[in-house]
């Protein structure tokens, strides 16, 4: 009998938690969001009841691209979306649409391939023999992609391949994937906004749910996007998944959910409501039992195959999203981590994140010039609200629905340097000069002071 009184007592002071919701500045929301499934902690949210739990109505609305996404969100159609990481930091300073964005929540890590055609997936194996297999040995470089386009420049061609926005992960990741087999994917220019001076391969916006027919008329012969738009490939027939942003950037940071700063101003109760309820879909997604297996991302492939959600076929979206990956039909591996909504402290705004992407951006000729490494950091803090997320998550702390534990462990923001890329290279957020001068392809800044 006490056990029963003690359970329903602690039932009763957790309800009262949530109960005492946050007087929020705003509390019929529309949320944008495009057909991927790391769409899913906005639409887990929803659905879960976590919008609800915070005193928000939430809609959520699909968007047709990226630059409508972005631009519905500065103009005020929608209130926040899920966004390419690089979509703040690229319009806080002014690439393309000049607005300033902001981020309190990293919505996931990892989450994208690279696909090839079939016929350039033949043309690799020919090229690498150890490729010709059922189960060839991961990960895939572009090595055996080279002697390809070096034959289509011969001919005075390009190999046509997709990424899905200018300032995306995907196109970031595609680059370093080429660069780092030295296949040049081109730089940008204030005049060549199609980042195509010196490129030995043309790189081009395609959206993420097109990707597959595109590549079946033969419209581009590669692409980089995310899931479920890899595994549809396979399931067509008409393409083959070489590699995995994984292996590209092990734990790389995929999407964030983005605000302007005038909403975030003016609704700082909203955006702190929002931020809990979507740190608390990304636990739900990432839970395991005591075997380490997902026990949530069922339920959340068949949310997401909704026609209204990502609307791709369960079994498509199941492929990746249950710890698996398939490459081809041979070749099915464990990929527990291919997608991370909440471990490794997935879901913290770390300042080093948007650092990267700023070395990227420089890197590609998107920053025309040269900034010392101070620059680096400042618009890294303009951009990510890591105050909001602590608070948000201490919050959930004191509701019981997060533990101490699993609060971020870091004094700066910034995560330790790695060297956990395809090409080995060292990555300190703290030193973006260095990085950049690092490379063999693209811009370096020799002349820029680190740290002034």
């Amino acid at each position: 009998m006490r056990i029963t009184s003690i359970l329903f007592t602690a039932a009763i002071i957790s309800g009262l938690a949530h109960a005492e919701k946050l007087a929020v500045e705003k509390d019929e929301l529309k949320l944008g969001f495009i057909k991927l499934t790391d769409c899913a902690p906005i639409v887990i949210a929803k659905e879960k009841g976590f919008f609800d739990d915070e005193g928000l109505s939430v809609e959520v609305i699909a968007q047709s691209n990226w630059k409508v996404l972005l631009d519905n969100v500065i103009t005020g159609n929608i209130d926040g979306a899920h966004m390419l990481s690089g979509q703040p930091i690229a319009a806080t300073i002014g690439i393309g649409t000049k607005a300033e964005v902001v981020t309190p929540f990293t919505m996931d890590m990892n989450g994208n391939g690279v696909t090839v055609s079939n016929s350039v997936w033949e043309q690799m194996q020919e090229n690498d023999p150890d490729l010709d297999s059922d189960k060839p040995t991961h990960p895939i470089s572009s090595a055996s992609l080279k002697p390809i386009v070096d034959d289509m420049l011969a001919e005075g061609k390009k190999l046509q391949l997709g990424m899905v926005f200018p300032v995306s992960t995907h196109n970031y990741q595609l680059r370093y994937w080429l660069a780092a087999s030295e296949i040049h994917p081109g730089f940008y220019s204030e005049s060549d906004v199609a980042g195509r001076t010196d490129a030995e391969v043309e790189l081009s916006v395609t959206p993420p749910p097109q990707m597959p027919a595109t590549l079946e008329a033969g419209t581009i012969s590669g692409y980089c996007v995310g899931e479920p738009w890899n595994q549809q490939a396979i399931a067509k027939g008409i393409g083959v998944p070489v590699t995995t942003s994984y292996d590209i950037w092990k734990n790389n940071p995929e999407k964030v959910f983005g605000v302007t700063r005038k909403f975030a101003d003016e609704n700082p109760l909203t955006l702190l409501a929002l931020t809990k309820a979507l740190i608390r879909a990304g636990k739900w997604l990432d839970e395991t039992d005591s075997s380490g297996k997902l026990t949530n991302r069922e339920e959340a492939c068949r949310i997401l195959s909704q026609p209204n959600y990502v609307g791709a076929d369960y079994d498509i979206i199941k492929n990746s999203m249950t710890g698996t990956f398939m490459f081809q039909k041979t070749d099915v591996r464990d990929m527990p981590d291919f997608n991370v909504f909440f471990k490794y402290d997935c879901t913290y705004p770390w300042y080093s994140d948007g650092v990267w992407f700023l070395t990227q951006m420089r890197r590609w000729g998107q920053i025309s010039e040269a900034k010392p490494a101070s620059w680096y950091a400042e618009i890294a803090k303009k951009v990510y609200l890591p105050g909001v997320y602590m608070k948000a998550a201490k919050m959930l702390v004191e509701e019981g629905e997060l533990t101490a534990a699993e609060l971020p462990k870091t004094e700066d923001g910034y995560k330790p340097a790695t060297k956990d890329f395809i090409d080995g290279n060292e990555y300190d957020g703290k030193k973006p000069i260095e990085y950049l001068n690092s490379f063999k392809i693209g811009i370096k800044d020799e002349g820029a002071l680190s740290g002034k």
